[in-house]
């Protein structure tokens, strides 16, 4: 049905649908002090819109809201219409506590008692 309607139109519901997607979008890339909403994401890589992205490469870091996911190491691979897609060559979950360099005993007590 979308073929008979005018270019500009089209133009207009694509840019429409990209606009709605965009505020869906909970996840963003981050490069450097620049961030990229992420589209789509799977296990293997995710997409952004082509027109707003550079060709990115290298370390980013994934966020969904102010909480950071993933560090991974990227490459652009492929254009889907009006998307870029990029796959991981690594991609790394944070930790949420800092690395340790010493064994931690299994006998830590459960809690302190009170006096009194």
């Amino acid at each position: 049905m979308s073929e008979y309607l005018p270019k500009e139109i089209r133009d207009q519901l694509a840019a429409a649908r990209r606009h709605v997607k965009r505020k869906q979008a909970t996840r963003a890339v981050h490069v450097g002090d620049e961030a990229f909403a992420i589209l789509e994401m799977t296990s293997d890589g995710f997409a952004l819109i082509a027109d707003e992205a550079p060709r990115l490469r290298g370390l980013v870091d994934i966020y969904e809201g102010a909480q950071h996911l993933y560090q991974a190491l990227i490459i652009a691979s492929a254009e889907d219409g009006d998307l870029i897609r990029y796959d991981f060559k690594r991609n790394t979950a944070t930790a949420r506590t800092a690395p340790v360099d010493f064994v931690q005993s299994d006998t830590r007590p459960a809690g302190l008692l009170s006096k009194g």
